[in-house]
């Protein structure tokens, strides 16, 4: 993959998501970080990532409400969970709010590297479905696809 994936990582363990950032940069991966949901909703205004990884539990806005909000303003983004105290319920309410993967840490970094660059081929792919369609003057369709792609994840 020649273009650089944007990739915005968010958890409120400052040392956790630190280090996460390095080891992502050693594998040419380089990532924003945001320690709160709010910052990431910020950060997200100003510039959209390809593919976040999002902690479940922090305070203030929780990582269930950011993938709720991320994915009704940037359907786009691909949004990994990665969470230390998820359960089952959790985890069938992100894939019900369309994120592409959810991991329990402590996670394997090249099983969480795969992950990123799998949710980047795929935002890649209904993009280029849906450019498809749009060239065809089918809109309509180009629309459903996008949310079709949403919503089998």
């Amino acid at each position: 993959m020649s273009k650089k994936i944007k990739l915005l990582l968010v958890d409120d363990e400052e040392n956790f998501v630190n280090t996460l950032a390095e080891r992502m940069k050693m594998r040419d991966l380089g990532s924003d970080v945001a320690h709160d949901g709010e910052t990431a909703l910020e950060m997200i205004k100003d510039g959209t990532p390809d593919v976040m990884v999002l902690d479940l539990r922090m305070p203030g806005i929780d990582g269930v409400e950011v993938l709720r909000k991320v994915k009704k303003t940037h359907p786009e983004v691909q949004v990994i969970v990665l969470t230390g105290h998820g359960s089952e319920q959790d985890q069938e309410i992100c894939m019900q709010l369309g994120a592409y993967e959810y991991h329990k840490k402590p996670v394997d970094i090249d099983h969480l590297v795969k992950s990123i660059k799998g949710a980047y081929r795929q935002k890649m792919e209904d993009a280029m479905v849906a450019a498809t369609f749009a060239q065809a003057g089918d809109f309509d369709d180009a629309n459903s696809v996008l949310k079709e792609g949403e919503e089998k994840k």
